[in-house]
């Protein structure tokens, strides 16, 4: 192993308040250095979650570094993660000025890409007490980052992972965006991981039937075996919804939440069959692009809107996206009506096609993408108040409402929104981590209101960035074409932008992200006469001075 070095990388006068630079750290590592304020720090160059150069994303006066790609944030004064979806930490190295030089002391190993994160702060051996055992219901985004956030923030207790399916924790996301499907290549730590540097019990094919809050205790498989907890967490997730129509049940015909659904599909969609999709928000039109090189010999988008992503993005970005996937052969059937599906007619028990607004499109394949509903079933007889639609009211700290040492997290969690409006709940996989990282701050002894304003991905030909939220709008500004899927959306609503969606341009969305954050999003008269964001300074004398920092 490479001993600790000192090397001068750069000179001081070429870095500022705000400011942060990628520089190189001996023959093969890289560096990034920070200024907040008048003080230089140094970390690892790139993000924990895949990779991205950190210096390409966004800094701001409060020591947080975003990473351009998909929002995970660090802390540049000591490595730390401020927010998902960052699995591990980065290296933290001791920076100082002589001379006018910045120099940078490090062991050169820790600078290179391939050792870019440190080991967990916590490690489990000799550090557990039997005190307030932790149990997590639900093996996923959430519950991870749950589990990492106990451990970094020092809390000592044993921690049970109850999970349904039958792997550790894995990206979820790269089910429909790749179709991956071998867990062990998308989790985020093994199962040995969790239990050797964690202290981590990790029950995998159990079932949670019921939850006994006077008692304390969990109920495995219908009462066959109970857990006890001192707290709990609920982060069961959602189960996708099916279509109440006539051949749902015929084979071939999907839902995707899980590694047994993604092996499935892949299977199924080989070259040569007809695939049809049904629903035109993320999962269908993430599938959609999955299957491009697949040299099949139809792809079918079925859609009650009149474009992709209506609801969420809007006409004119729906349509620039459309126009993406039909030139990729995809065959839209929009503003229609999914009657039925239809068996095939050499084989009986599989699907053969689907009936839309009276007639037939054949179909091999049948993959259902029309949303998900909490999996919050085992709760129907607990005596919690779980609403209607299976949703779990939390306050801030994301507490249930009425029970002690009670979180319920993810697409569950009836939560308060930090950009404003009523509670509610939000089915996006990086608010969950994001919820489970502020759970288990809170529970280690550092109370964390959630604060994070919600973001999200899409692989749609490029990546979709969108931040915010935009349940409804009154307009949408668009800086660019999203015919040429390069473009800035702002959807406004009551006279401010709630959320900013982006391809091709990043780090806008990112940006957007933490002025949302610190209240310092720019108006929308300001945005419509071509306000730049890149260009708002955020450092510590700018955000000092909105009284932001």
């Amino acid at each position: 192993m490479a001993s600790t070095q000192t090397i001068a990388v750069l000179d001081a006068s070429e870095l500022k308040d705000g400011q942060m630079k990628e520089v190189a750290f001996g023959e093969d590592g890289k560096v990034l250095l920070s200024q907040i304020g008048d003080k230089i720090h140094a970390t690892s160059a790139f993000c924990t979650h895949y990779g991205a150069p950190l210096a390409k994303g966004v800094l701001t006066g409060d020591g947080r570094v975003v990473c351009p790609w998909h929002g995970a944030c660090f802390n540049v004064c000591n490595g730390d993660i401020e927010d998902a979806p960052a699995p591990m930490a980065l290296h933290s190295f001791k920076a100082t000025v002589e001379n006018g030089k910045i120099l940078v002391t490090a062991n050169a190993e820790n600078t290179k890409k391939a050792n870019m994160s440190r080991p967990p702060r916590l490690l489990a051996s000799g550090t557990e007490t039997l005190e307030n055992p932790v149990v997590v219901v639900g093996g996923g985004s959430g519950g991870f980052h749950a589990v990492e956030s106990l451990r970094e923030h020092g809390f000592k207790g044993p921690i049970t992972i109850l999970s349904k399916e039958p792997h550790a924790p894995i990206d979820r996301t790269k089910l429909s965006k790749a179709l991956i499907t071998d867990a062990s290549k998308i989790e985020w730590r093994s199962a040995a991981d969790l239990r050797i540097k964690y202290g981590v019990t990790l029950r995998t094919s159990v079932e949670v039937t019921k939850v006994d809050f006077q008692k304390k205790v969990v109920e495995l498989d219908g009462g066959k075996e109970t857990v006890s907890y001192q707290t709990l967490i609920l982060a069961p997730g959602s189960t996708p919804r099916k279509l109440p129509i006539e051949g749902v049940d015929l084979q071939n015909v999907f839902t995707l939440r899980g590694i047994q659904d993604a092996a499935a599909i892949d299977k199924a969609c080989q070259e040569g069959k007809k695939l049809v999709v049904v629903g035109s928000s993320f999962i269908g039109m993430e599938l959609a692009v999955a299957t491009a090189q697949r040299k099949m010999a139809e792809r079918h988008v079925i859609s009650m809107d009149s474009v992709p992503f209506e609801s969420n993005l809007g006409e004119k970005v729906g349509k620039g996206i459309q126009k993406f996937h039909e030139e990729k052969g995809v065959v839209f059937h929009l503003k229609a009506k999914l009657e039925k599906l239809v068996p095939s007619k050499s084989d009986p028990s599989a699907v053969g096609g689907v009936i839309v607004d009276g007639k037939e499109v054949a179909a091999d394949v049948v993959v259902l993408g029309v949303g998900v509903a909490p999996a919050t079933q085992f709760l129907k007889d607990s005596g919690l108040d779980v609403q209607k639609d299976g949703g779990v009211e939390v306050d801030e700290y994301l507490r249930v409402k009425g029970q002690e040492n009670v979180y319920a997290i993810g697409d569950i969690a009836v939560a308060p929104q930090v950009m404003g409006g009523p509670p509610r709940r939000i089915e996006h996989w990086n608010v969950a981590g994001n919820h489970g990282r502020a759970v288990g701050k809170t529970i280690a002894g550092e109370p964390q209101p959630f604060v994070k304003v919600p973001v999200f991905w899409s692989a749609q030909g490029q990546q979709l960035r969108y931040v915010g939220l935009a349940s409804s709008f009154d307009e949408v500004h668009i800086d660019g074409n999203p015919d040429e899927m390069k473009f800035v959306a702002y959807y406004i609503k009551d006279g401010k932008v709630i959320s900013v969606a982006s391809m091709q341009r990043d780090p806008v969305a990112i940006k957007a992200s933490e002025l949302f954050r610190l209240g310092l999003f720019p108006s929308v008269e300001e945005i419509k006469a071509g306000k730049d964001i890149l260009t708002i300074d955020i450092s510590t004398k700018a955000a000092s001075e909105a009284g932001k920092v």
